[in-house]
């Protein structure tokens, strides 16, 4: 296993979030791979990556466990702020109209709250679904089509990742009363006259936001590690990824 070849497995696996619309992963990986060789490359053993790649991960997951996981860490973020699900648009403008919009405001702060306190919970989750990943798993990405690597995640991190995390985001739905708004403001709803019937799977939408956010900001961590000194923060990452 060469040098080149482990530093390439790290550029194509590590950064999660260009699902989101920032192109290929593999094209990422390949411009990263010049980024990502460490100095005295030489010098580096396959456990040295191999630690430097899991210490990363670690890294990376706590520091957006940390963003994300506190109060308005979604709420506030321009970027994974959750709002209502499109099914409850009519709900939330037939509120509107007969002065009731503040229902709809607070379940759409509810779900953020969920999502910010289900992801600490979640942290071990996602570095058991992201050690899963094999040699073998990143060799069939480099060999398949430009859309290889976002199929992979899709089809097999994705829902094994969300069957672990939904338990956890249905109760924190519970704890922060989100259900409860939801409850209460779909009874308002169905008191207006001539509405259409409305609903929404709150714990399937606020999980599917929550993932997608934490791969967003996972992304964004990967890629200041490796190219900034101020990020590589344990000896391993300095050996690793310092230039």
């Amino acid at each position: 296993m060469t040098l080149r070849w482990l530093v390439l497995v790290a550029a194509l696996t590590l950064p999660l979030a260009s699902a989101q619309g920032q192109g290929s992963l593999m094209d990422q990986g390949k411009s990263l791979l010049n980024k990502a060789r460490p100095s005295g490359g030489g010098n580096l053993s396959t456990g040295d990556i191999t630690a430097g790649l899991k210490d990363a991960l670690k890294v990376g997951t706590g520091r957006v466990v940390d963003t994300l996981g506190k109060a308005d860490g979604f709420n506030k973020s321009p970027d994974v702020h959750i709002p209502l699900p499109s099914a409850l648009h009519t709900v939330q403008s037939a509120l509107k109209k007969v002065g009731m919009s503040h229902m709809a405001d607070d379940l759409e702060l509810r779900l953020n709250r969920a999502a910010e306190t289900a992801m600490p919970k979640a942290k071990q989750l996602f570095w058991n679904a992201i050690s899963e990943m094999s040699v073998d798993d990143a060799r069939a990405i480099y060999n398949g089509p430009k859309d290889a690597a976002t199929q992979y995640f899709r089809n097999k991190m994705s829902g094994p990742l969300a069957d672990s995390m939904r338990p956890v985001v249905n109760q924190q739905l519970s704890e922060v009363g989100a259900v409860k708004s939801y409850d209460q403001m779909m009874a308002q709803y169905k008191n207006i006259p001539m509405v259409p019937d409305a609903k929404a799977d709150l714990t399937n939408y606020t999980l599917g936001k929550a993932i997608d956010g934490a791969f967003l900001y996972l992304g964004r961590e990967e890629a200041a590690i490796r190219d900034d000194p101020a990020k590589q923060t344990t000896a391993i990452l300095r050996k690793v990824f310092g230039h």
